[in-house]
């Protein structure tokens, strides 16, 4: 069931709990949006853009991404890059490697970075949220916005996700 309140997670502080719940419910979102969807429904790809399944794959490895970005200080390896790179950049790679998966094969590997995610936070404390970093250009961030940036790149992406079902069903309208 889904949360409409906004609340601090237990087994974390009280701003990381407050962002895992967060966190969480976009994902709860999501997960309702495309849980029946078929391959077919996942794999469609008109006029060169991303399929659902490419946007799911992408959900995932933005995730995945903020965490190496967030806990490890690192960018992503050259083996790593291979991996998520597809589903990080989208296009013609992106749709050459995500077709032809089941939405549990999708669902699965989000949840695994999920899974991950939530461990990792689970080791920090608020202050942590807030540390000033700095990107090579010069440009500051802290921890808080990039989870701020997993969540808004979900929650964008589920739109285009609406977007290409109404436009699928109004399709099937026909």
């Amino acid at each position: 069931m889904i949360s409409y309140q906004v609340q601090s997670e237990k087994g974390f502080t009280d701003k990381i709990g407050e962002l895992v719940c967060m966190l969480e419910h976009s994902r709860a979102v999501t997960i309702t949006e495309v849980a029946e969807l078929t391959q077919e429904e996942l794999d469609e790809c008109e006029s060169g853009g991303n399929s659902i399944g490419m946007l799911l794959s992408h959900i995932a490895a933005i995730e995945y991404v903020h965490q190496v970005i967030s806990f490890e200080h690192r960018d992503l390896t050259e083996e790593e890059m291979e991996e998520w790179g597809p589903a990080l950049e989208l296009g013609e790679k992106a749709q050459q490697k995500y077709h032809s998966l089941s939405i549990d094969e999708y669902l699965d590997v989000m949840e695994a970075i999920r899974d991950q995610t939530l461990e990792l936070l689970k080791e920090k404390d608020d202050a942590w949220l807030y540390e000033n970093r700095e990107w090579p250009n010069g440009v500051s961030y802290n921890p808080y916005y990039l989870w701020f940036h997993v969540m808004e790149d979900e929650i964008s992406h589920r739109g285009q996700i609406r977007s290409k079902l109404r436009a699928w069903n109004n399709k099937a309208a026909l």
